[in-house]
């Protein structure tokens, strides 16, 4: 390979690029837009699933306790005297 590699001249920066960066701009703020609603659907969701996940716990140690009332002698749901 004797013959040297070949260079790309390109041209200097036109006025074409201010349109192509405002496009790009534009495009830009329409995924945000996009992607911040999106965000606010899984918030939503999952917040929604936290609650019930506390109900959950909630109720388990709410019938862990009365469970253990009972098994401690009484069995009228009211702690052992």
């Amino acid at each position: 390979m004797n013959t040297p590699r070949r260079r790309l001249v390109r041209n200097a920066a036109t006025q074409a690029s201010g349109a192509v960066q405002q496009r790009q701009l534009s495009k830009l703020g329409a995924r945000l837009q996009k992607e911040r609603l999106a965000l606010t659907r899984w918030l939503r969701r999952l917040r929604r699933a936290f609650h019930a996940f506390e109900k959950g716990v909630d109720r388990v140690s709410r019938l862990e306790r009365k469970l253990a009332t009972f098994e401690a002698g009484t069995g009228h749901g009211r702690p052992a005297r």
